[in-house]
């Protein structure tokens, strides 16, 4: 049980804001050695559990931050389910040849089903987004995230092949206590040697290549052609579920913070940029709708003399709101358009409604937003001339999701970015969550991201995951940097989730076949080694 919650709190440990991502491969290792065995599939699945609770709770303090603990305990509870099915999965394959391979499958199975279900799945503390600064990142550049995840789950399954084939080392069939040591032959000690070395060798080779991969990464420069690009971040009147009470003063800050910007390219101390991209939210005032808030960003744009990329909520005819990014300009006003496509459950918009408000007051302050659709890409034309721009852009919640920029870089996106709200999130380690996302999104599609926040951390990326620029908290801020344009595709970018479909079909296929195995095996095996001339670990 202790182990089980060490486990977890290493993969806790593991994610941003802290740099240690070194230590996910160490919390899958003690993962695997808690479950792995012979004994209940039931006890795998609870020590799993356990594990889940210890990763989630505190990852995801966040989000019960103004809505209090039921909806934070009750996402982290469900969460755990999934690595509880791991520790389940790992206890059902973890004897058959080759099991660190099929280990590591098993998490990328699990990964893929609680990023998918329900209610669209929840990716947040994939193994992925704890390695933006690790040599596991330019994986992204190949197989995107879930092969980054499974180069980490696979290094830890080393670790724990590791441990297991060590020389003296075994385990009861049925209990996790160390038995003493009995006497080997020589061919056994032999084959265990064999298997601490094979051990050894896919733990030094996974991550090593990582790190030999990055030499593969595009320089930050490099490109078809460069931009000047600027992200606003205007603040908010205060943190909280109620920002946006003062909308007129969240539109203000925005407008007020490009003058400045504006004021300081006129007197040559700031670069024109070409285009400004304003965070999600920046517009809680339907522009469409309301000539003043029209007014305002019109002239923005135009002291700015550049396109704005307006995050704003628009109020559709029958009730419903979508959540924006408006292409607006000082000529033309309002253009091209991105509607939010994957919109957050509880938050953007509330499931059985009638059914969870029963639970928390908070129920009906949901939102009634409605799924946008198109590929994510919207047309800038830059104030320094030439052709439009193609910008993939995810909206917060969606860059968490691979198909976000997969759809836009397919549909010809040059440069990417992620417009995010973070200010009903406090001053919580969300923001730096989020942040490392769009690090490994911008390797794995190899393309520069902007990121704009309203409250930060607002940031410059380039296509190597670096960050060239980024902002404070809690302050308002212009950044204005050179990108480059990039119109080729990665591996990732072109192969799209067939990595991470091969992994699952190949997790199922060895399940059924574990399971076929464990049926035919009597109920009380004798004790027998396994394929590295070992017991078995439970």
């Amino acid at each position: 049980m202790v182990t089980a919650v060490i486990a977890g709190l290493l993969l806790f440990a593991s994610f941003p804001p802290r740099a240690l991502w070194f230590l996910a491969p160490v919390g899958i290792a003690v993962l695997i050695l808690t479950v792995r065995g012979n004994g209940r599939l039931r006890g795998g699945f609870g020590y799993g559990f356990l594990a889940g609770l210890a990763f989630f709770l505190p990852l995801l303090p966040w989000t019960g931050i103004y809505v209090g603990p039921v909806p934070w305990i009750a996402l982290s509870t469900a969460l755990s389910v999934y690595v509880g099915l791991f520790g389940l999965l790992v206890r059902l394959v973890g004897r058959l040849p080759g099991w660190p391979l099929w280990v590591a499958s098993m998490w990328s199975l699990t990964e893929w089903g609680r990023s998918s279900f329900p209610f669209g799945g929840f990716p947040w503390g994939r193994l992925a987004f704890g390695q933006a600064d690790g040599w596991y990142l330019s994986y992204a550049r190949f197989g995107g995230a879930p092969l980054v995840s499974f180069a980490v789950a696979l290094t830890g399954a080393g670790l724990a092949a590791a441990a297991v084939w060590g020389p003296g080392f075994t385990r009861s069939t049925t209990g996790a206590s160390p038995r003493p040591n009995r006497p080997r032959s020589a061919p056994r000690r032999l084959t265990s040697w064999n298997g601490i070395v094979a051990a050894a060798m896919l733990v030094a080779i996974v991550p090593l290549t990582g790190v030999i991969l990055r030499t593969a990464l595009p320089g930050p420069e490099d490109g078809n052609r460069p931009i000047t690009v600027a992200a606003i971040q205007g603040s908010v009147p205060r943190l909280g579920l109620d920002f946006n009470a003062q909308r007129r003063a969240v539109l203000d800050n925005h407008v007020h913070r490009t003058e400045e910007l504006a004021r300081a390219v006129a007197a040559g101390q700031a670069p024109q940029p070409d285009v400004v991209i304003w965070p999600e939210n920046s517009s809680d005032i339907d522009p469409l709708r309301n000539a003043d808030a029209y007014a305002e960003i019109t002239q923005a744009a135009r002291d700015i003399k550049a396109p704005i990329l307006v995050g704003a909520v628009l109020v559709n005819d029958d009730r419903t709101t979508s959540n924006s990014v408006i292409v607006w300009t000082a000529d033309g006003g309002p253009g091209e358009r991105h509607d939010k496509k994957i919109i957050q459950p509880f938050g953007e918009y509330l499931p059985y409604r009638s059914f969870f408000r029963h639970f928390s007051e908070y129920a009906d302050r949901a939102g009634y937003f409605v799924p946008g659709t198109g590929d994510g890409v919207v047309h800038a034309q830059p104030a320094s001339g030439g052709a439009p721009v193609a910008i993939g852009v995810a909206t917060c919640y969606e860059v968490a999701f691979d198909r976000a920029f997969e759809d836009a870089v397919r549909a010809g996106a040059q440069i990417l970015t992620v417009p995010s709200n973070n200010a009903t999130f406090g001053d919580s380690e969300m923001t730096y969550q989020q942040l490392a996302m769009s690090r490994i999104r911008a390797v794995e599609h190899g393309r520069a991201v902007i990121v704009s926040v309203t409250t930060g951390v607002s940031a410059m990326i380039t296509a190597d995951g670096t960050i060239a620029q980024q902002t404070e908290q809690f302050v308002p801020a212009a950044l204005v940097d050179r990108l480059p344009l990039r119109t080729d595709k990665t591996i990732a970018s072109r192969i799209g989730p067939a990595p991470e479909r091969i992994l699952c079909i190949l997790a199922a296929a060895v399940a059924v076949t574990a399971v076929i195995r464990r049926r035919a095996t009597p109920a009380n095996p004798v004790e027998s080694p396994d394929a590295a001339g070992t017991l078995p670990v439970e």
